[in-house]
């Protein structure tokens, strides 16, 4: 059986099919499976050895200048068209990937019913749609849908998410994933210069990514308070990024794609969440500390904007909902995720 998957972005909820790309590799036999991906994020099913090819599409820079990207849009249609896929799934339930799901022309589109779908619009466009619960954990739904779609009962076996990292030799470091998109899920600056002196009480370095500028000059604010004990890396692609996980002894981050990857690399680690929920989206790691707000009424509200005023509200931390996370605690939580980590292998 020949299936394409289409689950282009973002990286979270790329990371979050893998598992499911792993259940339907051991449960169906024959299984040949293709990923169409958005181009940043290909090198991560790559590393997926059950997946047969790795399809780079470009939706975010064709939406911006769609009309000079045609050309590639047909190669990319004739390319799917030529696999001849007795399958598509698209468990991404957007419209975006659902038109993707339709390029390759195949007899079978499937993907989530109307109701389940991120876009219920997109329910339009599959011959076969599965129902499957809004309230369940992302990596769960996308395991669900698979196992409906494909025809195999869904396992009820620990999380795989099939990568491959080679040799793990960690140094004495923590990398912080301190960049994120929404304004409310960043952990602030001050919140992180804190704990950077900690790690380096503790004998932890601290290294911090960034991926854009923004990032970059929040990363060298954090440093230079910290000191040598703290650096900032170079530019380096999701790959790159995936071996310097392997070489740090723990991860420090906010809600970002990069805190599901070190999740899935089951790495040690602590996940500082404001305004979203852990409970539908947060790391699957098997050595975590989610610290998430539980006692502000409004949390956690799913917003960008917070409803308080940072300038007028007397607040040690904004926004609110991360006073239950300080820094203190954060590092005693990941000092004891890497000792169980360390005891357990």
């Amino acid at each position: 059986m020949k299936v394409l998957l289409v689950k282009t972005s973002s990286l979270g909820d790329v990371i979050h099919a893998l598992p499911a790309v792993s259940d339907a590799l051991t449960s169906v036999p024959g299984l040949s499976l293709d990923w169409v991906v958005e181009e940043a994020f290909a090198d991560i099913p790559r590393r997926h050895p059950g997946v047969s090819n790795v399809i780079p599409c470009a939706v975010r820079r064709w939406r911006r200048q769609w009309w000079a990207s045609r050309g590639e849009i047909l190669q990319l249609r004739q390319r799917l068209q030529n696999n001849h896929y007795d399958l598509v799934l698209d468990s991404q339930g957007l419209l975006k990937s659902a038109l993707i799901a339709r390029l390759a022309g195949a007899s079978v589109t499937a993907g989530y019913q109307r109701d389940s779908a991120r876009e219920p619009l997109a329910a339009l466009f599959y011959r076969r749609t599965s129902e499957v619960p809004l309230d369940l954990h992302a990596v769960t739904r996308q395991r669900r849908l698979f196992a409906d779609l494909l025809g195999y009962d869904c396992p009820d076996t620990p999380v795989n998410f099939g990568l491959t990292t080679g040799d793990q030799s960690p140094d004495s470091a923590v990398l912080c994933f301190h960049g994120t998109t929404w304004a409310t899920k960043h952990w602030p600056v001050h919140c992180w210069k804190t704990l950077g002196r900690l790690l380096a009480g503790a004998g932890l370095a601290m290294r911090l990514p960034a991926g854009n500028s923004e990032e970059r000059q929040r990363a060298e604010t954090i440093a230079a308070a910290v000191g040598d004990t703290a650096s900032v890396l170079p530019p380096m692609s999701l790959d790159a990024l995936c071996t310097e996980l392997t070489r740090v002894q723990g991860v420090v981050t906010v809600d970002t794609g990069l805190g599901h990857l070190a999740g899935a690399l089951n790495l040690p680690l602590v996940a500082i969440y404001g305004p979203t929920r852990p409970a539908l989206t947060g790391p699957l790691s098997q050595y975590q500390t989610i610290f998430a707000d539980t006692n502000l009424p409004c949390a956690p509200c799913m917003n960008k904007h917070c409803r308080y005023d940072e300038d007028t509200q007397e607040r040690r931390i904004f926004p609110p909902c991360f006073e239950t996370s300080s820094p203190e605690q954060v590092l005693e939580a990941l000092q004891q995720q890497i000792e169980v980590a360390r005891s357990a292998n």
